[in-house]
């Protein structure tokens, strides 16, 4: 797909996203335009690394974008009836709790 994609943000990542500092919040910001321009998963010839099951955690479905030097994922999930990449939490790697937290947000909603 050559057409970007709608980037949806829950409320919650937007709120992530607000408490980072302003060099972090940018590259992410940047990290995101980028792949809503292919966000499908890799296997499909997109940028998006697919998530699963691991440590107890069930993300399937769920896709993640890694900044590597600040240590920050981004988590989203595709609604291909809206064309939409919808970012569903942004946070540190650290003892994978961005990871349960997703997890969370996605039972929730």
């Amino acid at each position: 797909m050559s057409n970007r994609w709608d980037i949806i943000y829950s409320p919650e990542a937007f709120r992530d996203l607000a408490v980072l500092s302003g060099g972090v919040q940018s590259r992410v910001i940047d990290a995101i335009e980028r792949v809503s321009r292919n966000p499908l998963p890799q296997r499909e010839g997109g940028y998006g690394v697919e998530l699963g099951k691991k440590n107890g955690i069930d993300l399937s479905g769920l896709l993640k974008i890694k900044l590597k030097k600040s240590g920050v994922r981004i988590i989203y999930k595709l609604k291909h009836d809206e064309n939409g990449m919808k970012i569903v939490v942004i946070g540190m790697r650290a003892d994978n709790e961005v990871y349960k937290e997703a997890e969370k947000r996605e039972r929730r909603s």
